[in-house]
């Protein structure tokens, strides 16, 4: 484990030598521009400032709340945004270890800030009269509940989650989303969709029981997909490792590394907020047990 450091904070000190030698951004790294992210994060982050202050001009709500919720939510805005448009990404199309950092980033840091914020009525309160009357009854139509409550049970939001998960690490898919940009797009975002619909479920949808639960099973699936890449004996990513000699590791090395991040600090992730879970759970047991004495 001391090597895996060492070896990581080399990478992180040299410069690229001929990494994507086409690319217009192989003289160093840079932040990326693709509008295709830039605009939907500057919507999100306008719309949410917008809806928040129309909330707070029309309701009571406490000043420790609001602060509490739009905390979270800068935090796990400027996370997705360091995730997708900062030298991290840049450095991600060129070496693994960086592309596991930005997707667990992703997943693991930014997703359940932004379900803490919960900030779908800020959203709405951003559109319009009309758009908000069209946008409230599309909400609270059947179909959509039934969407919602499908997608949100602890289950079936854990499942998809993993699929994602698992789906998108097959060498053959994975690669292919380096080389396609478009592909590449499909991938985040459906890491990000999976990934709060998971951490919406495990904090305000699941028992504290149940979360832990699921938690535990994803620190244990990602935990066996990490362990899967560290150890491998040959290396499974062509396309994602093929500029890994230019930056002072082999191939196989890069592959490692990234499948030591995936293994070990996100499964800590989990392990983390799985325990937060039960230590919520059994604190709430012990009150139930209390007021009957």
């Amino acid at each position: 484990m001391r090597e895996m450091i060492v070896v990581l904070m080399i990478v992180m000190e040299i410069s690229p030598a001929s990494a994507h030698g086409k690319d217009a951004h192989s003289s160093g790294a840079t932040w990326t521009f693709d509008p295709w992210i830039v605009a939907p994060l500057a919507i999100m982050a306008a719309a949410y400032a917008f809806g928040s202050v129309k909330i707070l001009r029309r309701t009571a709500l406490g000043d420790g709340a609001f602060a509490l919720q739009l905390g979270f939510f800068v935090s796990g805005w400027a996370a997705l945004a360091a995730a997708l448009t900062s030298p991290l990404h840049w450095l991600g199309e060129h070496l693994f270890t960086f592309h596991m950092i930005e997707h667990e980033v992703v997943m693991a840091v930014s997703a359940p800030l932004l379900a803490l914020s919960r900030p779908v009525s800020a959203f709405v309160w951003a559109l319009p009269r009309r758009g908000r009357h069209i946008a409230g009854a599309a909400m609270n139509s059947a179909l959509m509940r039934r969407i919602w409550d499908w997608s949100t049970r602890g289950l079936n939001a854990t499942l998809m989650h993993g699929v994602a998960i698992w789906a998108w690490h097959l060498p053959w898919l994975f690669d292919a989303s380096v080389t396609d940009i478009n592909l590449h797009r499909l991938q985040h975002l459906s890491f990000l969709l999976t990934a709060l619909l998971f951490w919406w479920s495990i904090l305000w949808r699941c028992s504290r029981g149940l979360a832990a639960w699921h938690l535990f099973l994803t620190m244990l699936h990602t935990g066996i997909l990490g362990a899967l890449m560290a150890l491998a004996p040959r290396v499974l990513y062509l396309a994602q490792t093929a500029d890994a000699l230019a930056w002072g590791l082999t191939p196989l090395q890069d592959q490692q590394l990234a499948g030591m991040l995936m293994w070990v600090p996100t499964g800590t992730v989990y392990a983390g907020a799985a325990l937060i879970m039960l230590a919520l759970w059994i604190k709430a047991s012990g009150s139930r047990d209390f007021s009957h004495v």
